[in-house]
């Protein structure tokens, strides 16, 4: 079926031990590989072959016939009889006192700013990318069953990788060209036009889509770490880390494009640290990198990936210019890391070419970009593409974008791609409307009892400039309908101005988050929790209507303006938030009816994301987030309404601490000028829920805390394992460290007390509520577990000091 010779097997010596960068070729040809530290190789070929040679230095080479071979090869290599008077073979720790190796990674830190770009002021490149998602480790009882009966052409364009040796067949292909521009004077910045794209395979799936852009991450293989995944890894080139975490050897030296190269080895000193294994070829008199080939080390403490390999080649421009000609990555998704285990490959290919160099621009030219919203760019002839492909396609590759758009249309294949479409994004698709989320659909709580919920949203493609989406839902034990409709329609791309509105009743807890947003069909965890801890009953009814208009006059900058009207009133016989009408505190109102405006302003530099409709998916999750919020409630529109003015911030940013893991930081201020009741109060958030939950303080009643002047910190420290991996009975289990602490501060108004004549008695966190925690994560790959202990407002009645919480996660 395959067409090519795929052998793989492993090296050793007569005493068992594994010879590692053998060297592996098939007779008669120029096809050769190494094997790896463990001694393992594969090597492919796209035509029949039928010897295979195996060599090393101070053994004697051996020649095997291939011809029928259906196992892996287990090659035992001899010493020669005449040998060398020392043979060295590396394994284990490497001495830094003396090793080679050493010196010259030390002259390639010294040399890093004085290699490639970075010698010039203004510098352009073309780039061309091709992104692909493939099927692999197909095999015949695979390929044959009957999920595949009816669609068995697919098999048509299995290939094979060079890499690992596996059968796989693409699903998905992106292709971009793109014109760079950067500069190092000043502030560097780099600017990335979008030329052209094209798609194949799961083109409107925005959720496929948004996973595989996450391939694109761009890394630098001179930096301290290598950020892939959300996993920071410990470059091979790392000043501050790199000798503490790998061993070097000079392995070899020879002239590559007539440049003299030293070659280096080098592997991690602790397999389960987020490290490579590799080598690299280095120019002896510029010290740059001329080609470096890293492979995650398989003990690494990384979900979901069962290999990933990059390769980086450069170009000699003249005697002392490098510059990156092409970047492989290659990642293979599995949920097993068994070698036969099946999964997804992720792969990329980027291409360099067309340097100019020292052709200054202004700097408000980098400050531009590209529309990426020209419909010009998506529809490219195929005249354009086969000249601006730095890489031509193989002869596989050309048929299959004919082979995924026509899979598309077959009924088999659509059904089983639907039902992946709906476990990933939670909604079935009916014609041009979007049923869902499947996974909010069933919810219980003290007032409604077990609550079902149905909703939906127009969808015609992914990237419409307007949206209309619903929900109705049903308590079984308050016997009441509830229902949200909303509205959205973009005018203007380019700054993305919006104009939205839409009206919402439903049950809620309302005390659960600091900073307020007025968010239509949102709920929150608390009122559907399936697993709650102590009572649930104080729920509030919400009869919430709005209009707003939001901008992007900068990229990642949304400003909003709006304006609202609700009514809050408690939806349970056991709470209320009744408050005094008048001076002499006699007569009581039991419901809330406010009309407010409101002005947004939300920065999130470094966010990405996908799509150029009036909604677009978030594919990079780690970026600072600034959100500053002013509302003022309008007097006189009710007898009801209050007059006030709230001020809040939030503030969240996440900062990778190399190879010490991610710290996270979120601050949150607020302040409310004015008389105001308990529904417009700010309470501090807690959690009544067996469940981790951002942003709320796990050992917190509902309604514990209230303020209307408030500072809150939370403080979370991921340590990915960096502590676990180094100790010898917990190492292998890969589990992550977690440790938290969060406070809040906060004060109540005497106006404001007095005003109150709920049941919910006023109290504000003045000297300071502190909870503590360290948690275990990775458990099973997708279980933490967090210890939380109260450091102060012990001696609350009926309270929990201590208290263990759960969440679920993928996560790599």
């Amino acid at each position: 079926m395959f067409g090519q010779t795929t052998v793989q097997g492993s090296i050793v010596d007569s005493n068992n031990q594994p010879i590692p960068f053998a060297n592996v070729l098939f007779t008669g040809s120029s096809i050769a590989a190494v094997s790896d530290f463990d001694g393992k190789f594969i090597l492919t070929s796209p035509e029949n072959q039928t010897f295979i040679e195996f060599s090393f230095m101070g053994y004697e080479t051996q020649k095997v016939n291939i011809e029928g071979l259906s196992s892996e090869l287990s090659i035992i290599l001899k010493e020669e009889a005449s040998e060398l008077e020392e043979v060295f073979v590396y394994s284990g720790k490497v001495k830094k006192k003396g090793n080679p190796a050493i010196a010259i990674l030390r002259k390639i830190w010294a040399k890093k700013q004085q290699n490639g770009t970075n010698l010039f002021g203004h510098y352009e490149y073309d780039k061309y990318e091709k992104v692909s998602f493939d099927m692999n480790n197909l095999d015949s009882s695979f390929v044959n069953s009957k999920v595949f009966k009816g669609i068995e052409f697919i098999f048509d364009k299995v290939d094979t990788s060079d890499i690992t040796g596996k059968a796989y067949l693409p699903m998905f292909i992106n292709e971009s060209v793109y014109k760079s521009y950067g500069k190092n004077e000043g502030s560097k910045k780099l600017r990335q036009d979008l030329i052209a794209n094209k798609n194949s395979g799961f083109g409107t799936n925005q959720n496929v889509i948004s996973f595989i852009k996450d391939l694109y991450a761009e890394y630098n293989i001179y930096d301290n770490y290598i950020k892939i995944f959300d996993k920071s890894f410990v470059s091979p080139l790392s000043k501050t880390s790199g000798i503490l975490t790998y061993n070097y050897v000079l392995a070899d030296s020879a002239y590559l494009n007539n440049r003299w190269c030293y070659n280096i080895v080098y592997y991690p000193k602790n397999k389960n640290l987020l490290a490579f294994k590799g080598d690299f070829w280095v120019n002896d008199t510029t010290y740059a990198i001329k080609e470096i080939s890293m492979q995650a080390s398989k003990s690494a403490n990384i979900n979901w990936i069962k290999d990933l390999y990059i390769e980086q080649e450069f170009e000699v421009l003249n005697d002392s210019v490098f510059v990156l000609k092409k970047d492989y990555m290659l990642t293979d998704f599995s949920f097993s890391k068994k070698k036969k285990s099946k999964g997804m490959y992720g792969r990329r290919t980027t291409m360099y070419d067309d340097y100019i160099f020292d052709e200054p621009k202004p700097d408000k030219f980098y400050n531009k970009e590209s529309n990426v919203y020209d419909r010009s760019i998506y529809k490219k002839p195929d005249s354009f593409w086969a000249e601006n492909r730095k890489e031509s396609l193989n002869s596989n590759d050309q048929g299959i974008y004919q082979m995924l758009d026509t899979l598309i249309t077959v009924p088999k294949f659509k059904r089983i791609y639907n039902l992946v479409s709906i476990l990933g994004s939670g909604y079935i698709q009916f014609g041009k409307f979007d049923f869902g989320s499947v996974y909010s659909a069933i919810g219980k709580n003290d007032v409604e009892g077990w609550r079902l919920r149905l909703g939906g949203k127009t969808f015609f493609g992914g990237n419409e400039p307007w949206r209309l989406q619903g929900f109705t839902a049903y308590g079984f034990d308050d016997q009441q309908f509830k229902y949200g409709l909303s509205g959205k329609w973009m005018l203007d791309q380019k700054t993305r101005f919006t104009i939205g509105g839409g009206n919402r009743r439903d049950v809620e807890q309302i005390g659960v988050s600091l900073t307020t947003t007025n968010n239509l069909l949102g709920r929150s965890f608390a009122s559907s929790a399936l697993f709650a801890r102590g009572a649930n009953d104080q729920l509030t009814s919400i009869n919430l209507s709005n209009l707003f208009f939001q901008i992007e006059p900068k990229k990642n900058l949304e400003l909003r303006m709006g304006g609202s009207y609700r009514t809050l009133k408690s939806a349970s016989s056991t709470f209320n938030l009744d408050y005094y009408a008048n001076e002499n505190r006699v007569e009581t109102a039991s419901e809330v009816a406010q009309s407010e405006v409101n002005f947004s302003a939300q920065y999130t530099p470094g966010r990405k994301m996908i799509g150029y409709g009036v909604e677009r998916k978030l594919f990079s999750f780690h970026f600072p987030t600034t959100y500053l919020r002013f509302s003022k409630g309008l007097n006189g529109v009710t007898n009801q309404d209050f007059d006030y003015e709230k001020v809040q911030l939030y503030y969240r940013q996440p900062v990778a601490v190399g190879g010490l893991g991610r710290f996270f930081t979120t601050v949150e201020l607020g302040k409310t000028f004015g008389e105001v009741p308990l529904g417009l109060l700010n309470v501090v958030p807690g959690n009544q829920t067996a469940m981790v939950i951002e942003k709320t303080y796990n050992l917190l009643n509902y309604y514990e805390f209230v303020t209307d002047t408030y500072a809150s910190m939370h403080l979370e420290h991921h340590f990915n394992g960096r502590i676990f991996s180094r100790l010898p009975l917990l190492k292998k289990l890969n589990l992550r460290e977690i440790v938290s602490a969060k406070g809040v501060w906060g004060s109540i108004s005497d106006k404001n007390i007095n005003l109150n004549a709920s049941n919910i008695a006023y109290k504000a966190p003045e000297d300071v509520y502190v909870e503590y925690g360290f948690g275990i994560g990775n458990i099973f790959k997708i279980l933490r577990v967090d210890f939380v202990w109260r450091g102060t407002y012990r001696d609350t009645p009926g309270s929990d000091n201590f208290g263990i919480r759960g969440a679920f996660g993928f996560n790599f």
